[in-house]
């Protein structure tokens, strides 16, 4: 079986220009930049809503933020696809992924959260630790500092734990490294909480939520503050409606963060690895998932191979995608996407994502040259074409990395495109490509309706 989704990364309508440097950037003073992002705002809903109808499993978004030069927006997936979820009834919405080192811990879960009840149970959580300092000294600093690797990983996996409490717990504390929660200072005489939890009802204890004390004359005017009772524990509301909780995602690129992931029942994410290298490391995930022996939040042992559609498990990849729909140049519209290529690689390039286009044989590419989309397009990691040549480029990489289910993104979305070309696109595919990629992999998995109907009748 398939499962199918869209990617969703944020790129400028804007023209591409390529500058005297050489540099391709988007064609617009910030004022225009500023339009753009509007349009794509509108764009992003309107093809999640698109994605649905056409019968896609999954819409994944990116979180970005602050670019003026055209690769990249998406300032809150959480949001967009909330507004999604209330026009939708089958898609699953992903986030590859939520940088939860720019997040207090209990503020994303919250809101992830909602995500999941307005969408009756179909979030899929992505989370990652972001790698681009123009973003992460402004919203992580200096806690989550990408100029110390270490310190944010050991914030995002604090972060992790403590999601998981709030998700999972229904009454929780937390005393790590970066977050003690509730805060110990925190004073909470408040007599409402004191008769709900002395109602016996609760099922915790008044003695386990509060320490009581005695009143305090530096406590102010407040009443909540007269007093030295404090708050132990701590509830987070709402929860997911998927219990124990959502699935969980990670976009993965070094052996570590998949061996994490793995060892901790998250699924996979690769985007942009050449077959050869995304095989190595589909080994990597199942030989650190075998290890662990399975973990996942159902508890429902040993996964397919590559993917597991029944459990919704495993490693999911995705490409960028052009076809030429009929009618049009295909030299004129391989140009096009050439130069949305280049766009995006020449912001990608200097944070050495480069290497990641290396096959498994090959020696890492020298990250600081310019990435042509000829190889892109040569190691397959954009595809163009026929739906024929699509298919099959898409069937080479189920096929060489060994995938029992098969779990596939299509990234439609380019910089210097519009909305309604990207939508064709979309609908292109889902009419021509869908179908044969369904016959070969016996069948493309239904996603159940669970979308709530908020609609009011007078």
């Amino acid at each position: 079986m398939i499962e199918i989704g869209v990617f969703h990364n944020g790129a400028s309508d804007l023209p591409v220009v390529r500058t005297s440097s050489g540099v391709a950037i988007n064609d617009g003073n910030l004022a225009e930049v500023h339009e753009s992002s509007q349009r794509g705002l509108i764009g992003q809903v309107r093809q999640g809503i698109l994605a649905d109808k056409l019968g896609f499993n999954y819409f994944f978004m990116t979180e970005h933020h602050f670019q003026p030069e055209g690769a990249e927006f998406s300032p809150n997936p959480l949001l967009a696809e909330t507004a999604i979820a209330a026009r939708t009834r089958q898609i699953r919405l992903g986030q590859a992924a939520n940088i939860v080192t720019w997040w207090h811990p209990i503020r994303i879960a919250e809101q992830a959260a909602m995500l999941d009840v307005i969408s009756n149970g179909r979030l899929e959580f992505g989370i990652g630790r972001g790698y681009q300092p123009r973003e992460a000294e402004v919203f992580g600093w200096p806690f989550a500092t990408i100029q110390d690797q270490e310190r944010n990983r050991a914030y995002y996996q604090e972060a992790y734990e403590i999601i998981m409490k709030a998700w999972t717990q229904t009454s929780f504390s937390h005393h790590g490294q970066f977050f003690t929660i509730p805060p110990v200072f925190t004073r909470w005489n408040h007599q409402q909480t004191i008769a709900y939890f002395e109602s016996g009802k609760a099922g915790r204890k008044l003695e386990e939520v509060l320490s009581i004390g005695s009143p305090d004359p530096y406590g102010g005017a407040n009443p909540v503050m007269q007093s030295s009772t404090v708050l132990k524990e701590l509830q987070v509301f709402p929860q997911p409606i998927q219990r124990p909780h959502p699935q969980m995602w990670e976009p993965l690129t070094t052996e570590r963060s998949i061996k994490w992931a793995a060892e901790r029942g998250l699924n996979g994410y690769f985007i942009v690895e050449p077959n050869s290298r995304l095989k190595k490391n589909v080994e990597t995930f199942y030989q650190e998932a075998e290890k662990a022996g399975w973990p996942d939040r159902l508890g429902r042992g040993r996964l397919k191979y590559g993917w597991d559609a029944e459990k919704r498990r495993g490693v999911l990849t995705g490409r960028y995608i052009h076809m030429v729909l009929p009618g049009h140049d295909r030299e004129r519209e391989l140009k096009r996407y050439k130069e949305a290529l280049e766009v995006q690689w020449d912001y990608y390039g200097p944070f050495g994502f480069a290497s990641v286009l290396a096959d498994a044989d090959e020696e890492k590419l020298d990250p600081a040259k310019k990435v042509d989309p000829a190889l892109l397009l040569k190691k397959e990691v954009a595809l163009f074409g026929t739906p024929s040549e699509v298919t099959a480029q898409i069937m080479r990489i189920k096929e060489s990395c060994g995938y029992e289910d098969f779990a596939f993104n299509a990234w439609f979305e380019k910089g210097g495109f519009q909305s309604k070309e990207i939508e064709d696109q979309m609908q292109y595919f889902a009419e021509e490509v869908t179908p044969l990629l369904a016959r070969a992999c016996g069948g493309q998995v239904q996603n159940p309706e669970l979308g709530l109907d908020f609609e009011i009748s007078h």
